[in-house]
């Protein structure tokens, strides 16, 4: 893990970016490694986060689930796997549903709708291909949700692939265990 780069404490961070994360430090309890490293530029971390809270307005929960959960399965991410999973759980999806998505095998997930196998069958390929080859994926992406939602959801992947490399990179340790990890009791 390198330590080259300095981890920032929440009143260290710039203060607007202190307003734009408030919320979520209150919610969740702790500052993110993430966000203690990517807080040294201000100016990208914070469209980076408007980007990520607008997929909540232009795609359904689920779907932004899928795509975030199979990004970090095939990027190797469990950082923002573990974190997308303890969030799908109190969405009430179900482990069972969570389980399903980990598993990136969309044509033998049984509780997965049709559009949200479509949605994972494009991030895989479009991941796997590099962003070529996919024409058949987004095509049947698109008959399951819409160009909009196709659009939106290529942009998803591109922002959690980003958080992938940096924590990749970076070798940061996930903030909490996934859900299928019992707590001590």
């Amino acid at each position: 893990m390198s330590r080259r780069i300095p981890r920032l404490e929440f009143e260290q961070l710039a203060p607007p970016l202190q307003e734009q994360l408030a919320a979520r430090v209150k919610r969740l309890g702790y500052l993110g490694e993430f966000f203690k490293c990517a807080g040294h530029q201000p100016a990208l971390l914070g469209p980076f986060m408007t980007m990520t809270e607008a997929f909540k307005k232009v795609l359904p929960e689920r779907l932004v689930e899928v795509g975030a959960l199979t990004v970090a399965g095939v990027m190797k991410n469990e950082y923002e796997r573990n974190q997308h999973e303890r969030l799908s759980f109190r969405l009430g999806f179900g482990k069972d549903w969570i389980a399903e998505v980990n598993r990136l095998d969309p044509d033998r997930a049984a509780q997965m709708s049709d559009a949200e196998k479509a949605v994972q069958r494009f991030a895989i390929a479009l991941i796997e291909r590099k962003g070529g080859g996919v024409d058949a994926e987004l095509d049947a992406m698109i008959d399951a949700i819409g160009p909009e939602a196709a659009m939106a959801v290529m942009f998803l992947v591109g922002r959690y692939v980003t958080h992938a490399f940096i924590v990749n990179a970076l070798a940061l340790a996930p903030p909490v265990k996934s859900v299928f990890v019992e707590e001590p009791r």
